[in-house]
């Protein structure tokens, strides 16, 4: 599914009456989530999952083409972890 996939189903389901307003609620969506994560607060949806930032630490890394070590660089990443409600809907 694509995001002009999602807002079709958003403007079915929601019984909006227009497409552009189901992208407009789309793109909050996904714009609160962003800026949650980037003030590093969890966002917590109860039943579908959650959406937290992790820290990743330095690393040693190979690279697969001429085998040299390389170094990683520390960094901040966004994790998902699905709720119990969408595994189950999943499996």
């Amino acid at each position: 599914m694509r995001k002009s996939d999602l807002v079709d189903e958003v403007f079915s389901a929601a019984g909006l009456d227009t497409k552009s307003k189901a992208e407009a609620a789309v793109d909050a969506v996904f714009a609160t989530i962003t800026k949650s994560l980037s003030r590093g607060e969890d966002v917590i949806l109860t039943g579908f999952g959650a959406f937290k930032v992790t820290k990743r630490s330095a690393r040693v890394g190979v690279n697969p083409r001429t085998g040299e070590k390389i170094q990683i660089a520390a960094k901040t990443v966004p994790k998902f972890s699905a709720g119990k409600s969408l595994k189950d809907a999943v499996a």
